[in-house]
């Protein structure tokens, strides 16, 4: 494997950034989504592969690069816009996603998480349910009945449990038991849990057993499983045999969803 380039960390002693906007709720395009909002402009998990987020920023000259990428801008007027919003779409909303191109728990990143939670309760409030995906700790105090919603839905991209791919791939984000033990926090609390795996890599990113991953998750209620696309660093297209691994890692998840009754869905690129 190629070299990788020494990046600078997310700077702890950096204030944080401001940004304002003019609008925050936005339909989404992906498949099984309804609204989402993206309270922040980058993602200090910094993740490698490159984050298909950042690259689309960078193009529109949102940000300048990785080191911008990891210190995120907080769009400041989200709750005021929010409360525009909600007036504006309340009957057409299904649910909101938090969040396509920033994380709404970022691994200590306090301020952002604080927010979240606010948005997350004023959905709440009018009945729009929430679902949440991150590669950082869901907060226990979403279990707050009082505050929030019982139809709230959690998730947590999964990919690997190799310490080593983290390091090199997803440098900033929770260690992957901790994300772990905060999903199995709310299943037990009875809450609908999910698990993104995507971008699952290929053998010369990490040599690992996915039998093994899904072992460690299977009390989940939704697997969403899809194949990596692209890495300047070490080309997916160049691993022999690329099309039969992602198709035999797709029929792996199936039939171990089917076994323990999970919710599967394969993204159309990588079904068999």
């Amino acid at each position: 494997m190629s070299k990788m380039i020494t990046v600078a960390k997310p700077d702890a002693k950096l204030k944080n950034r401001y940004i304002t906007r003019k609008t925050l709720l936005y339909r989404s395009g992906v498949e099984g989504s309804d609204f989402c909002l993206n309270h922040a402009e980058g993602c200090s998990h910094g993740c490698r592969f490159p984050c298909y987020a950042m690259l689309i920023k960078k193009r529109a000259g949102r940000v300048k690069d990785y080191n911008d990428w990891i210190n995120p801008k907080i769009v400041s007027n989200s709750l005021e816009l929010l409360e525009k919003e909600i007036a504006r779409y309340k009957n057409k909303i299904e649910h909101v996603h938090l969040c396509y191109s920033t994380d709404p728990f970022m691994y200590k990143n306090p301020e952002i998480k604080r927010l979240s939670l606010k948005i997350i309760e004023r959905l709440n409030k009018e009945n729009i349910r929430c679902t949440v995906l991150t590669k950082g700790i869901i907060p226990k105090s979403l279990a707050n009945l009082n505050k929030y919603s019982r139809n709230n839905e959690f998730g947590i991209t999964l990919i690997s449990l190799d310490p080593k791919f983290k390091e090199r791939f997803e440098p900033y984000t929770a260690p992957y038991d901790l994300r772990i033990e905060s999903l199995k926090y709310f299943h037990k609390k009875g809450f609908k849990t999910m698990i993104c795996m995507e971008p699952y890599p290929t053998p010369n990113f990490v040599i690992q057993d996915l039998s093994k991953i899904l072992s460690r998750i299977s009390f989940v209620d939704k697997i969403v499983f899809g194949k990596m696309n692209y890495n300047p660093a070490v080309s997916v297209k160049r691993f022999p045999g690329l099309n039969k691994f992602y198709k035999d890692c797709a029929r792996k998840v199936v039939d171990f969803s089917k076994i323990n009754h999970i919710d599967c869905y394969i993204k159309s690129e990588t079904a068999f």
